[in-house]
């Protein structure tokens, strides 16, 4: 058992994290929609937290749950907000860069980024199985992008670096999650990252906000309301299971961005992306195995 999870509870852990890929991928496929009809980054991104944030509170007050926002720990609340506004601005600035196929293959490096991460935050020794993932996972992003034979349609070195940033941070927040989820509730934790955020992104309307068309402010606000449904699914995926058990659901994602981009965009994945996403894929697999095999070494010592 994983005492970082508050209630373990792995069908359902993995049954939510199902929907949130898919909440994911549709939230990436409006965002894109969006910001080729004119929004900017920072005008979408205040939008999807004012809208979470009305959302959520509206819905507990209305349900007599308002207590639920009750917390004794706002300086975790901050860190939080802080690494997810960072995170959501290279998130969705990848899925405006590249291709929705390309920018949603980057993001399985997440599980990559976290080995990486627990070296540095919680001073793990790595093994020669997760060091192998490590690599068999960037081997992976150099199949897909192809950096030294020339990067293929729609795909930039900007947008690269930007779409290996944001799987960085949600490595980073993941961890920041979980810690939260041992004394909060996903309720609290979507409130506080969407309340504390909406006002500094305010900060950028000024110079980026734009008159729409009604067809623009309702992907805006589908986005909004996608967006508000992942985050939760997401934060009660990490209250009932661990990341690594979970960590398979999350590509199947690349299964609705791949439809999103083939029937909406009209751009089918190059096939560099199905040689590549593989071992992206085997490697954060590779990595759910090993931590279950850690765990229950830990278990049957006692530890």
């Amino acid at each position: 058992m994983d005492g970082s999870i508050a209630r373990p509870r792995p069908l359902l852990a993995l049954f939510v994290r199902l929907l949130a890929a898919f909440a994911l991928a549709t939230m990436g496929m409006l965002v894109k929609l969006a910001g080729e009809r004119g929004a900017h980054l920072g005008e979408l991104i205040f939008w999807r937290q004012l809208i979470t944030t009305i959302l959520l509170a509206a819905g507990l007050a209305l349900t007599g749950r308002f207590a639920l926002l009750r917390t004794q720990r706002l300086p975790a609340h901050a860190r939080r907000a802080a690494s997810g506004l960072f995170g959501m601005i290279f998130t969705y600035g990848a899925v405006l860069l590249l291709p929705l196929a390309e920018a949603t293959t980057l993001g399985f490096t997440a599980p990559v980024f976290a080995v990486l991460l627990a070296i540095v935050l919680l001073r793990e020794r790595i093994g020669p199985y997760r060091w192998s993932a490590v690599a068999i996972g960037f081997a992976g992003v150099i199949v897909v992008m192809q950096p030294f034979s020339g990067l293929h349609e729609g795909v930039t070195l900007a947008g690269v670096a930007v779409g290996l940033v944001a799987p960085f941070m949600v490595a980073l927040i993941s961890f920041q999650i979980q810690d939260l989820n041992t004394t909060e509730n996903p309720w609290s934790i979507v409130f506080w990252f969407a309340a504390l955020t909406t006002p500094v992104a305010a900060l950028a309307l000024p110079f980026v906000i734009a008159a729409h068309d009604p067809l623009t402010w309702a992907l805006i606000l589908g986005m909004g309301l996608v967006g508000a449904a992942a985050q939760m699914l997401l934060t009660t995926s990490l209250r009932f299971g661990s990341a690594a058990v979970i960590l398979l659901m999350d590509y199947t994602a690349l299964l609705w961005a791949s439809f999103y981009g083939y029937y909406i965009f009209d751009r089918a994945a190059p096939a560099s992306l199905w040689l590549g996403a593989p071992l992206i894929i085997g490697a954060g697999l590779l990595i759910a195995w090993r931590e279950r095999q850690l765990a229950r070494s830990r278990v049957h010592s006692g530890e």
